[in-house]
C-alpha cells in the first residue's frame, strides 16, 4: 500500500512539474490557431501552476513594496499563462488585437513606460471579470500574460494605479 502511495505521489509530482517546463511553442489560443505567418518569430511559453507560485508572488510583491490590496488580488487568480516572442512584428500585434476584439475583450488601459507599451484587456461576464490579458511590447520583443480568475473592476483599477504610480 505504501509503495502504491509513493508511486501515485511521484506521478502527481511529475505532472505538476511538467506544467513548469518552458515550451518553444505558443500556449496562447491566437498563436496556436492562427493562419498568420510568424516569419521567424521565436516563442517561449509556460503555464504557471498558481498554487505553487502564489507564495512566491506574494513575497516578491511585499519585497517590492506593493500595497496589500494588490497582494490580496493574487488570491483571486486561478490560472496564469506567460509567453514571450522574439522577432515579433507590428502586424503580429495588430492581428492579435483584432483577435481579442473578436473574442469580446475590452481594452481597459494602455500604459507607456520607458519605451515599452503595456496594454490591458479584460473579458467580462456581467460584473465579474474572468480573464485579463496583458501585452508588453518593446521593439521586436513581446510578452503576453493571460490571467484567469474572478476579479472586479475595482481590482483591475488597483493594478492599473499600482503600475502607473511606479
Amino acid at each position: 500500500m505504501k509503495t502504491l502511495k509513493n508511486i501515485f505521489l511521484g506521478i502527481f509530482t511529475l505532472l505538476m512539474l511538467q506544467s513548469c517546463l518552458v515550451s518553444g511553442r505558443p500556449n496562447m489560443d491566437f498563436f496556436k490557431q492562427s493562419v498568420y505567418d510568424f516569419k521567424g518569430a521565436t516563442f517561449a511559453s509556460f503555464n504557471v501552476p498558481v498554487f505553487m507560485a502564489r507564495p512566491f508572488i506574494k513575497k516578491a510583491l511585499r519585497e517590492d513594496g506593493e500595497s496589500e490590496e494588490v497582494i490580496a488580488l493574487v488570491k483571486k487568480v486561478s490560472k496564469i499563462k506567460v509567453m514571450t516572442v522574439d522577432n515579433g512584428s507590428k502586424d503580429m500585434l495588430n492581428e492579435y488585437s483584432r483577435y481579442l476584439n473578436d473574442n469580446n475583450f475590452e481594452e481597459w488601459a494602455s500604459i507607456k513606460h520607458k519605451g515599452e507599451n503595456i496594454n490591458i484587456r479584460v473579458k467580462q461576464n456581467g460584473e465579474t471579470i474572468k480573464n485579463m490579458m496583458f501585452t508588453v511590447n518593446s521593439d521586436k520583443e513581446l510578452v503576453f500574460v493571460d490571467v484567469k480568475g474572478s476579479f472586479t473592476a475595482d481590482d483591475v483599477s488597483k493594478v492599473i494605479n499600482a503600475a502607473t504610480d511606479k
